[in-house]
């Protein structure tokens, strides 16, 4: 791993140290990647991943920040998980999704079938104004099972729910572990899906739909090029695809 020695003052110490960084930064993936310096990975101690050390592990870091909601956590970056603060939110929804609430993608043909048996287990009964989100909070093996995923059912599971996250339609809003009949705990623990919507609120999750996508991703792009040295073409595969505009 890459990361920083125990006592370099620099180094991010818990996870109200990198909750706070994400914030102060807007965005930063969970590893390190193509652009140099753009990750929690190089700025906590390396010898702490997988310790299973609530107080140290930033593996474990990720489960309190997810269920604390105070900023986004999802498989944000090239398929691969990170963090965006609340501010940065509607801009990543706005570039991410093309200015398309999902029931207007799902309306357009522009969504799957895969991807709307998913999201129709978060949203009520399409509405004329805004789409209306139930809150649900489902496990994803629970989910997996309730969208029709599976043995004998759809397939690729996995990639349609990252797919989900990164256009800002779903995130991971904790985790859990299973429960015996005698309600003990037991196994890895299992993330919990929700929407952004159900967290943060439809008000906030669209307030910049008013601008281009294309101006959105620009502005995601000019970001993580001002903050970090790397080629253009490493720093668009991070940020993602630009839409058309």
């Amino acid at each position: 791993m890459k990361g920083l020695d125990r006592d370099d003052p620099r180094r991010i110490r818990s996870p109200r140290e990198l909750t706070e960084a994400v914030k102060a930064l807007g965005f930063l993936p969970l590893f390190a990647n193509e652009v140099p310096g753009f990750s929690a990975e190089e700025r906590v101690c390396a010898h702490d991943w997988w310790t299973g050390d609530r107080e140290r592990d930033p593996w474990e870091w990720r489960e309190v920040i997810a269920g604390a909601r105070e900023v986004a956590y999802g498989k944000f970056f090239d398929g691969r998980a990170g963090f965006i603060s609340p501010e940065w939110l509607p801009v990543f929804a706005n570039a991410r999704r093309n200015g398309f609430d999902f029931d207007g993608k799902w309306q357009s043909g522009a969504a799957s079938r895969r991807e709307k048996a998913i999201m129709e287990h978060f949203m009520d009964v399409e509405s004329e104004d805004e789409p209306v989100f139930t809150g649900a909070a489902i496990r994803s093996t629970e989910l997996k099972r309730m969208a029709g995923f599976g043995k004998g059912g759809e397939k690729n599971y996995p990639g349609i729910v990252t797919g989900l996250q990164a256009q800002l339609y779903l995130v991971i809003g904790g985790f859990a572990r299973r429960r015996n009949k005698r309600g003990a705990e037991y196994g890895m623990p299992v993330s919990v899906l929700m929407t952004p919507e159900s967290i943060w609120g439809y008000g906030h999750m669209s307030s910049a739909y008013g601008e281009e996508p294309a101006q959105s991703w620009q502005r995601i792009f000019d970001r993580v090029q001002a903050l970090y040295d790397a080629p253009e073409a490493d720093i668009a595969r991070m940020v993602g695809k630009r839409p058309e505009a």
